[in-house]
């Protein structure tokens, strides 16, 4: 599985139209709307990394109202979830 953050610049005025068409494109998992530098973000969630040119280049770019990308490759996940299922034996 290939994580992936894109951090999306879009006009002003077309944010919510952008995020909903966004997040309904296969391999978007989630989409925020945050504050600072960049307007939304988008995780992606893809079953090879082959697929990312597509999502990003073919899909997000393409959406109205998108004008600029920096895409980010995860290469690691540290969470609290993840720590716990390492260590979890099964003796319920």
């Amino acid at each position: 599985m290939v994580t992936a953050i894109v951090m999306i610049n879009c006009d002003i005025n077309l944010i919510p139209e952008a995020a909903g068409q966004i997040a309904g494109i296969d391999g978007v998992s989630k989409v925020y709307s945050v504050t600072g530098d960049v307007d939304l973000i988008a995780v992606l969630a893809l079953p090879q990394y082959d697929d990312l040119a597509g999502v990003v280049t073919e899909s997000i770019a393409k959406v109205p109202g998108v004008r600029s990308m920096h895409t980010h490759l995860a290469f690691r996940t540290y969470s609290a979830e993840e720590l716990e299922q390492a260590f979890h034996l099964g003796l319920d």
